[in-house]
């Protein structure tokens, strides 16, 4: 099982500027290249502080330029925002940038915060059929000379200009039901995975739905899955309770920010209460430090060792927390220094 990097820029009071979160963010993917970690992933989002990265693409581009060897994904592009011609020309621009080491997440998002403002009257549903519109159409832009006439966009025949370094560029879908998952694998693609604060039964339960998206479909070469899961490693007890605390107020925030009810100020959710997280009973403390991957090392080495077990070919370190950026880097540190070795 390889290892991978999951991270943003993120703020939740405007005393760090952006211009320090983009260096720390600079300095994360350059010690996990260090570390010979596989990839380091950034997503895209818009208007909100808690995950900020309008385009991902110019941070990976920049990326490109400061490192060697780690790939560099989107995790993911919002498929529904984007023009098939401009995502098949800025992805493969990306790829020259960097020297042939993109990976193209694609996802169909999930805040209607964001749909209210970039696509006003999108669900759930309506974002899905588009994201599984652009992506053979996005392929096919890559071949050239391509017209498209579906639901969503029309357009004559087209080439993408420019186009990829890589002849098959990796193709990421993030997957969760089980017509997801039939669709990235029926079309060639690799699935990305997250069980949010959800715990291993559902860690399993992705799994088995990727297996049974495989097995419906056994003329396609056996696509990568890739699990994403909130992951620190603490130096004791105390550490790893600080940590879990800290994930708490993250995913009640997350959690705030998905049901879109809180004001919002500057890009800053209006601040939860303490009986506002208590009304979040299942991102309780100990819950999160039952449920995601918090504690010394030889704990954090028994769970992905059981991940790893269960086959996925990736596991991704998602470090967005809230935390202080020093925190973060002391808890990646240690997870080069003592759980890495066991995975060598």
């Amino acid at each position: 099982m390889k290892f991978s990097l999951f991270v943003h820029m993120e703020r939740s009071s405007p005393d760090v500027s952006h211009s320090q979160l983009f260096s720390d963010l600079e300095e994360l993917v350059l010690l996990s290249e260090r570390a010979g970690f596989e990839t380091a992933w950034i997503g895209e989002h818009h208007g909100m502080e808690f995950t900020i990265a309008p385009n991902p693409f110019v941070q990976l581009a920049y990326l490109g330029a400061k490192t060697s060897k780690i790939r560099l994904g989107t995790g993911n592009v919002v498929a529904p925002f984007w023009h098939p011609i401009k995502l098949a020309g800025e992805a493969a621009l990306t790829d020259i940038a960097t020297a042939g080491r993109l990976d193209l997440g694609i996802a169909r998002g999930a805040y209607v915060f964001e749909y209210e403002r970039l696509s006003p009257g999108l669900d759930a549903w309506g974002a899905g059929q588009r994201m599984r519109e652009i992506v053979p159409a996005v392929k096919r832009l890559w071949e050239g000379d391509y017209a498209h006439n579906g639901e969503f966009w029309s357009f004559p025949k087209t080439t993408s200009s420019p186009k990829p370094v890589q002849k098959n560029l990796p193709i990421w879908i993030a997957a969760r039901d089980p017509n997801s998952h039939d669709f990235a694998v029926a079309n060639g693609c690799n699935v990305q995975v997250t069980p949010l604060a959800s715990g291993d039964q559902e860690v399993s339960t992705l799994m088995e739905r990727f297996r049974a998206a495989c097995a419906a479909h056994p003329q396609v070469p056996k696509p990568k899955i890739m699990l994403l899961q909130h992951t620190f490693v603490s130096d004791g007890p105390s550490e790893t309770q600080e940590y879990a605390e800290a994930l708490s107020r993250f995913y009640c925030e997350f959690g705030s920010w998905f049901q879109n009810k809180r004001n919002v100020s500057q890009g800053f959710l209006e601040p939860l209460s303490t009986a506002d997280r208590e009304a979040m009973p299942q991102f309780a403390p100990d819950v999160i430090a039952r449920n995601l991957v918090i504690g010394e090392p030889t704990e954090v080495i028994r769970r992905l060792k059981a991940y790893e077990a269960l086959g996925y070919d990736q596991y991704s370190l998602w470090i967005d927390s809230g935390l202080s950026h020093q925190k973060k880097r002391k808890s990646l540190e240690l997870f080069i220094e003592h759980v890495l070795p066991a995975f060598a």
